[in-house]
């Protein structure tokens, strides 16, 4: 199923030990898609933290990016991205990703996508991302800097678009820029816990279902340098 721009192996600075523990907790978990773990595996995820934070980058936990961000969990990430894969043979034409960030999560879908559009509203954070994934070969996602709650209407529809900031619901934008049979998948809620969903165009008709409690940064509207 993996396309293209998967990218150095990365093991670099950890050990191979490291990194299965980090799969084997994965696994015990309930991520179970091959494919995405051994992206979860070879993605250097020490090159998108802090260097004082490098030691900790295949801890299963989220990690401060600056910005009042943070790196997701490789667990969520690995969850998110087979919820978004599931059952499909072939990599998805399309892919909107709303929030950036680091990324981290733009690494690992790479190879199950041939085009992906990521949205990142904080400059910084966009122009950062943008030349890490540059230096990872991944030359088919484009970072654009952008107010998330739009989506990016010039290329839509897309086959799936995956979200890693919470609104209070689902912006009706994003559901506008679903293919048919595409799939979002985002969180959803305010406070510290909310709920992560799946929804499916079909029809012409959502259909959503509840996969997992999580916890991400609220989503905001507009753009900041």
């Amino acid at each position: 199923m993996m396309a293209a721009g998967g990218g150095p192996a990365g093991i670099g600075m950890t050990s191979a030990r490291t990194r299965d523990r980090l799969i084997e907790r994965l696994r015990e978990h309930g991520i179970s898609d091959a494919e995405v773990l051994e992206r979860i595996r070879s993605v250097p995820r020490h090159l998108f933290v802090d260097e004082a934070l490098a030691s900790r980058a295949y801890e299963d936990t989220a990690l401060p990016i600056g910005f009042g961000q943070t790196i997701s969990q490789p667990y969520v990430v690995a969850a998110m991205t087979e919820a978004l894969i599931a059952g499909r043979e072939l990599p998805l034409e399309r892919v909107l990703e709303i929030g950036t960030g680091c990324g981290y999560q733009s690494a690992v879908l790479a190879p199950f996508a041939r085009k992906i559009v990521s949205i990142e509203r904080i400059g910084s954070l966009a122009r950062r991302a943008r030349l890490r994934l540059r230096e990872l070969k991944c030359h088919h996602v484009s970072v654009r800097h952008g107010d998330g709650l739009q989506g990016w209407a010039q290329l839509a529809p897309y086959d799936g678009i995956l979200v890693a900031a919470a609104p209070d619901r689902v912006p009706a934008a994003l559901l506008e820029q679903l293919a048919e049979g595409g799939r979002l998948i985002m969180p959803v809620g305010r406070g510290g816990v909310q709920r992560l969903v799946r929804v499916t165009y079909r029809d012409g008709r959502y259909r959503e279902e509840r996969l997992a409690d999580v916890s991400f940064v609220p989503m905001l509207e507009g753009v900041t340098p």
